[in-house]
């Protein structure tokens, strides 16, 4: 073996072991939650659960899926995660569409907005008090509210600008309207980007709590992130009961683990459009 191999061999080893030691890293937070969910009550508490589960019992889980205001929860998220999406692309491909056209009257003074409130917005408070007068206090304008985004706008209105005008060109002269460009060529030539600021959208919905927590003042129209926080702080304030055969913890646990089920599942399915779609849209300007 001489000098150059060696080289790249032990460079090789290195950085396995670093990935590898990065890897477990990212890996076993996750895990450690699952052990701590399904194990008893005296492991939990005496510190035996490391790499494996301790006295293993499901009971945790069994209360929380028994939860009727837990699956309460979960069906406003859903909800709010799939039309709140629907709407938000509506506004960013429309507006992303009309705002790559040089055509537009006024393109750049429109542009130059929308990325300006990018850069300066009015404040929690002033946009609240704007909620609480437009009576944002329930589940539909809780979604029309959160609407808009100017970030996934701008990734969706550089991926258009890219279209190369002579596609477009040839669809008028054959008489497509501006409502058949949009939905037979821009978007289908788009599902890229498309893709990856629905998931930024998607994700967004899922996770929200802040401003649901301030505008839905209906306890039945909260989301699951604002009964996660409710009830986890619950959890954390209360005794270890002795008749129990898990802790509180084991119970947190085995609720944030329910609670990010389908993101776990339509995640890795969209991982392969993030790269390209956020590359190919946000690199113009």
């Amino acid at each position: 073996m001489n000098r150059l191999d060696k080289s790249e061999f032990i460079f090789k080893i290195v950085a396995y072991v670093i990935l590898i030691l990065f890897a477990f890293a990212c890996v076993y937070p996750l895990l450690y939650v699952v052990f701590i969910s399904v194990s008893g009550r005296d492991a939990v508490l005496m510190g035996k659960v490391t790499f494996f589960p301790k006295d293993l019992q499901f009971t945790a889980y069994k209360e929380v899926l028994q939860d009727r205001k837990f699956w309460s929860a979960y069906c406003n998220t859903i909800f709010y995660a799939f039309y709140g999406t629907i709407v938000s692309m509506i506004v960013a491909i429309t507006g992303a569409y009309a705002l790559s056209k040089s055509r537009l009257m006024f393109r750049r003074g429109f542009n130059f907005m929308l990325v300006f409130t990018m850069w300066f917005n009015a404040g929690m408070i002033p946009t609240y008090k704007n909620f609480q007068n437009l009576n944002i206090n329930n589940k539909y304008g809780y979604i029309i509210g959160l609407g808009f985004n100017a970030f996934n706008i701008v990734i969706l209105r550089n991926f258009f600008e890219t279209i190369p005008s002579e596609i477009e060109e040839a669809a008028t002269i054959d008489g497509a309207t501006e409502f058949q460009l949009l939905t037979k060529i821009y978007m289908p030539m788009s599902k890229t980007s498309i893709v990856t600021v629905t998931m930024f959208y998607a994700l967004s919905r899922w996770n929200g709590w802040f401003w649901a927590v301030l505008l839905l003042t209906n306890d039945r129209d909260k989301p699951l992130q604002v009964y996660l926080r409710n009830t986890i702080n619950a959890l954390e304030s209360q005794d270890v009961d002795e008749g129990s055969v898990y802790t509180p913890q084991s119970k947190e646990f085995a609720l944030i683990l329910c609670s990010i089920v389908p993101i776990c599942i339509l995640y890795p399915q969209m991982q392969k459009y993030f790269a390209a779609g956020v590359n190919v849209g946000g690199v113009k300007e």
